[in-house]
């Protein structure tokens, strides 16, 4: 092999792209045709040590995601805002949520919790919270089981406690870089206490949707819809023989930095059969910032 071609190619192996070393090596074959053979081997050899340094990686990958510990492998996100008024009206407010994700070899855990408050002249007008635990544990590359533990809280809706229990199976419809679309479904138990001191306890059925839908690199559109308030892009739909339960959220985010990211959300929340004095439908516009970590 001519020296010129064999320095062109190692001087592209050492910068570490793969793309570019192809380019070269395509370059020094077609400049180079009596030396196309040995050129071949070098890419072959250059291939070989790629695929084994690519295995090394992800057996080292996997050994630590197996010898994590228990608060080892968490990312998520934060989100918290307020207000206080004086004057003609005295008001308070506060709305904050936070999002916890693990990802290890074939299990999934997701936690979320959110909370909105708000006082207008000593009068409590808006107490919302929400707590859920979600295991999800990946039977193969696209179907999954799933679990989830919720309990939400929102005595406008005429509800002083909500909690509900459920399990079943889910498929991702749709899995690449820029899109995610998954289903899922199975039998819940749904536990309601109302404000004026009653309680039902009722068997249900479970829907789920989840999607996310990365329009560019700082865009991204999320839809949800769930038995209660969310964050993230996730839909769930529970039905018992009285009473169904929607939350919708459709969102748009858009990255401001590395961490920070700003969220424009419209919800409504929707059950078929509200407490006296209550309505089946309430709508919410909110602006958030978001800091992922």
């Amino acid at each position: 092999m001519p020296e010129a071609a064999r320095a062109i190619i190692n001087a592209a192996i050492a910068d570490g792209d793969a793309d570019d070393v192809e380019a070269v090596v395509y370059a020094a074959r077609t400049a180079f045709p009596d030396s196309a053979t040995q050129i071949d081997t070098v890419w072959s050899e250059y291939q070989a040590q790629q695929a084994a340094l690519a295995a090394e990686q992800a057996a080292a990958a996997e050994a630590e995601i197996r010898q994590a510990g228990l608060f080892d492998n968490w990312s998520g996100q934060g989100q918290i805002g307020g207000f206080q008024a004086s004057g003609n009206s005295d008001e308070i407010g506060i709305s904050a949520a936070l999002e916890l994700n693990r990802e290890g070899i074939d299990w999934e855990h997701r936690l979320r919790a959110s909370a909105d408050y708000r006082r207008t002249d000593g009068v409590t007008s808006r107490e919302q919270f929400l707590a859920r635990y979600e295991p999800r544990y990946q039977i193969n590359e696209r179907l999954f089981a799933f679990g989830l533990a919720q309990y939400e809280r929102n005595t406008r809706q005429g509800f002083s406690g909500r909690y509900a229990v459920s399990g079943g199976l889910g498929y991702k419809l749709i899995d690449t870089d820029t899109m995610d679309l998954s289903i899922k479904a199975g039998p819940a138990y749904r536990v309601t206490e109302f404000v004026d001191g009653t309680s039902t306890s009722r068997l249900a059925g479970l829907f789920g949707l989840d999607f996310d839908w990365q329009l560019s690199d700082s865009i991204k559109l999320t839809q949800d819809a769930n038995s209660t308030v969310e964050t993230g892009s996730e839909a769930l739909l529970i039905v018992d023989s009285t009473n169904t339960s929607l939350s919708a959220i459709t969102g748009v985010e858009a990255g401001i930095s590395d961490s920070l990211t700003a969220r424009l959300a419209w919800a409504i929340e929707y059950d078929s059969n509200p407490p006296a004095g209550s309505v089946s439908t309430d709508t919410i516009t909110r602006f958030t910032l978001i800091y992922g970590f």
